[in-house]
């Protein structure tokens, strides 16, 4: 099927930002929701939104780009986008993100990961959209062994969080099943890049150790993740529109790195060392995560481009260029 109108939600997020800006650099219109919650400071997000209407207005993108303040937890709101916007395919990238967050209040994270899905689903069946993207996340993983696989036990997740985005892949199998949706599934693994949530270890880090104050390490340090660069994962999402029945596919750097050397780069970037104080591990974080991509390269024909070297070099540049930006924004 020929796609040209896509509708992303949760445009104004970090990989929703950046999956839009790469659905426009390919000529696609996007149809963007956001419902701009202050889960962290919303500046960042209306930054974010300016960059891609300044894509648009400056003659960058042939492609449109319409935006639509939306709550997908509210099921007339969405409804109203279907109704008033041709769609040929849903990028669901609007969700509440955090495993330690999910643990303070779990309500919310019910309303916008599980319903929020469950309303979009319904929304498509309606009106005959076919196509339909999932974001899901390596957490979902919890604590199985590594290298983390698609077909691997998901049933006990260690935060709301992942059990939410675990109801919200089982909403989607179902729609599958019953409606005949095609349905991918990308399960991120720790993004990270330019712009990205200020609530994310590198930020934090970044933003702190140029400033002179301590971090925070959760545990030892030796804690490993799979850092994967922005560009990279959106790249991976634009390549799940293609037909899956029902896919699931691990979108991962597929080279764990421990906390203490992601930590050391940064210093060396910025020429300043870290003034770190410990504490201990939280108990919905795993020790480690590390994705098999060997599904994702066979089928969808990904693979991860950037080096974690590479990658905080440039989001440690962006940074740089957008310092009185990034200082501005509550903590």
């Amino acid at each position: 099927m020929v796609m040209k109108n896509i509708l992303v939600t949760g445009c104004a997020g970090f990989i929703g930002w950046k999956v839009s800006e790469q659905l426009l650099d390919e000529g696609m219109n996007v149809v963007g929701i956001d419902n701009l919650n202050d889960y962290y400071d919303p500046r960042l997000k209306e930054w974010r939104l300016a960059q891609l209407k300044a894509k648009r207005a400056g003659g960058r993108s042939s492609a449109e780009f319409n935006f639509n303040k939306c709550d997908i937890g509210d099921f007339d709101s969405a409804k109203a986008v279907f109704t008033n916007h041709k769609i040929d395919a849903v990028i669901n990238l609007a969700a509440r993100a955090g495993v330690r967050a999910s643990v303070e209040d779990p309500w919310v994270y019910l309303d916008t990961n599980m319903k929020g899905t469950l309303n979009l689903l319904e929304c498509c069946r309606e009106f005959g959209v076919h196509k339909f993207v999932l974001a899901s996340t390596s957490s979902i993983y919890g604590l199985n062994e590594m290298p983390f696989r698609e077909t691997d036990r998901t049933d006990a997740p260690l935060a709301p969080y992942s059990a939410t985005k675990k109801g919200a892949e089982v909403f989607c199998y179902s729609y599958h099943y019953l409606f005949g949706l095609d349905i991918s599934i990308p399960r991120y693994f720790t993004v990270y890049g330019p712009a990205g949530r200020p609530d994310m270890s590198i930020f934090i880090f970044i933003k702190n150790i140029d400033k002179g104050i301590p971090i925070t390490v959760f545990g030892d340090g030796k804690q490993q993740r799979d850092f994967s660069y922005i560009d990279d994962i959106a790249g991976g999402t634009l390549k799940c529109l293609q037909p899956a029945g029902y896919g699931i596919f691990n979108l991962g750097n597929d080279n764990p790195v421990e906390l203490m050397y992601v930590i050391n780069l940064i210093e060396d970037i910025l020429g300043k060392k870290a003034r770190i104080e410990f504490s201990p591990r939280h108990s919905a974080d795993v020790p480690a995560t590390w994705a098999d991509i060997g599904k994702s390269k066979k089928i969808l024909g990904w693979y991860p481009k950037t080096t974690i070297q590479e990658g905080i070099k440039k989001t440690v540049e962006w940074y740089f260029e957008n310092r009185e930006l990034v200082n501005r924004l509550k903590s």
